[in-house]
């Protein structure tokens, strides 16, 4: 069985996201859509998660939960979990970590997180788009040390990427797969130039939406066999999709 994913999704909690991104917003959309799967990666917090995990359920799609981390090196990377709590300590964990840099609504955009039903519940203080002191390497190694998934965002982009920081996307890693924009563009590598689909990790796209028109416009297919794509629990099966993501190298 095929499913169509979106991997990258920014909610008004991030200063960058438009606030009409609420996460029931983002539900409804990722339904109409016919986007099955589908993760909020917010920056470097998961605070939108809860009222997320509530609205999937309402619009009928399979949440995973997460935020795009800011590494110390300036790379962007998709942390990805099944569990909204783990996301939520892993968050809070982070946050710890980020400079006492407070944000300015009127100049970076509001940073606010809501209930299902687009209740303001809080704002966050500290600016989220900056750095956390961990390494990606480090990162990765947290990450996966929680169950989750581990994902470089847009590789090929020239800010905030591997290509940006490195120069090149380095040789295959501990990484579950890279997010391109372009991934039919080739890319620098330590031997030169090369296209995404000889790097030897599973390429993807993502929508990186940071409005409602832009979600699920760059959604992947994700080829889940006969596996069961959640758990008991009802969970997401992060196996499942570790399996079906090899599928794409």
């Amino acid at each position: 069985m095929t499913i169509l994913a979106d991997f990258h999704i920014h909610s008004c909690l991030s200063p960058c996201g438009d606030l009409e991104m609420s996460p029931s917003v983002i539900a409804r959309k990722l339904a109409e859509k016919g986007v099955a799967l589908a993760a909020l990666t917010d920056h470097n917090s998961a605070l939108n998660c809860p009222a997320f995990a509530v609205s999937c359920r309402k619009f009928g799609v399979l949440p995973l939960f997460g935020m795009e981390v800011q590494t110390a090196e300036e790379i962007h990377v998709l942390a990805l979990f099944s569990s909204c709590q783990t996301a939520l300590d892993f968050g809070a964990e982070l946050y710890e970590t980020l400079p006492p840099v407070l944000n300015d609504p009127e100049k970076t955009g509001d940073q606010v997180y809501v209930d299902a039903d687009e209740n303001i519940l809080g704002e966050v203080e500290k600016y989220l788009i900056t750095s956390v002191s961990l390494s990606i390497d480090e990162i990765g190694a947290r990450i996966h040390g929680l169950g989750g998934l581990c994902i470089p965002a847009h590789v090929d982009r020239p800010a905030f990427s591997l290509v940006s920081q490195f120069g090149y996307v380095p040789a295959a890693k501990d990484w579950d797969a890279l997010e391109f924009v372009c991934p039919r563009n080739p890319v620098p590598t330590e031997a030169g130039m090369a296209p995404p689909s000889s790097l030897g990790l599973p390429v993807i796209t993502s929508s990186d939406a940071h409005y409602p028109e832009h979600i699920a416009r760059r959604a992947f297919t994700l080829d889940i066999g006969d596996l069961p794509l959640t758990g008991p629990d009802g969970a997401v099966s992060l196996d499942t999709v570790r399996a079906a993501l090899k599928r794409l190298t």
